[in-house]
């Protein structure tokens, strides 16, 4: 059963970690970034917790979710550069 909360914390932490890579990674595009970021954590948690990884408390939990916007970030990056096929 998903936890209301818990996806409301998710997509905070996951928006603003979202912002904090496209900063870090000169990644342009604030909104993208932060909505790449909060699919990121929310996916990120969801995955990581499907192998049997969970995080014991609320720091665990942040972590996992700033690797996941971090990670969807990233791949944003890496998508742009894939030339368009016209």
């Amino acid at each position: 059963m998903f936890n209301l909360v818990g996806i409301l914390i998710t997509s905070i932490v996951g928006g603003l970690s979202g912002w904090i890579a496209g900063n870090i990674m000169h990644v342009g595009g604030v909104l993208k970034n932060i909505i790449l970021g909060i699919i990121g954590g929310v996916v990120g948690g969801f995955l990581i917790r499907l192998i049997g990884i969970s995080g014991t408390n609320i720091l665990g939990d942040i972590i996992i979710t700033v690797i996941g916007a971090f990670l969807f970030v990233a791949l944003g990056k890496v998508i742009k550069k894939i030339p368009s096929v016209s």
